[in-house]
């Protein structure tokens, strides 16, 4: 059973840069099991994909905020990160760590959540 956990700093001014961390448990994120993803949602929307590492190490993002993230990983802590930079706020969000299998790549459909982090966007 994968387990995943998020920490956060909760509360962000806006410009400064986000940073989230994401402990995997009860799987390698080194394994060709699953990909790792950052996904939000904010109030009263769906979800959005922000990025994914797969167990290779190659980084996905969503075109919309590309330029302002970047996703890692410590594969000796099994650990994703998330950094966004720029912060705006409209990315007031709970922000989630998702396990997803490789076929699924693309879909929402994900196999482990974490339980999600509030970011807050304000000054």
């Amino acid at each position: 059973q994968v387990q995943l956990q998020e920490s956060g700093p909760g509360l962000v001014n806006p410009s400064q840069t986000l940073s989230l961390t994401c402990i995997v448990s009860g799987g390698s994120i080194t394994a060709s099991d699953y990909y790792w993803n950052w996904i939000r949602q904010s109030p009263g929307k769906g979800l959005e994909w922000i990025a994914r590492i797969d167990y290779s190490g190659n980084t996905y993002y969503s075109p919309s905020l590309k330029s302002r993230t970047s996703i890692s990983r410590d594969n000796a802590k099994n650990t994703i990160y998330l950094q966004m930079s720029d912060l705006r706020p409209e990315d007031t969000a709970v922000y989630y760590c998702a396990a997803q299998e490789p076929v699924n790549s693309g879909t929402h459909v994900y196999d482990y959540w974490g339980q999600g982090t509030q970011v807050t966007v304000s000054s």
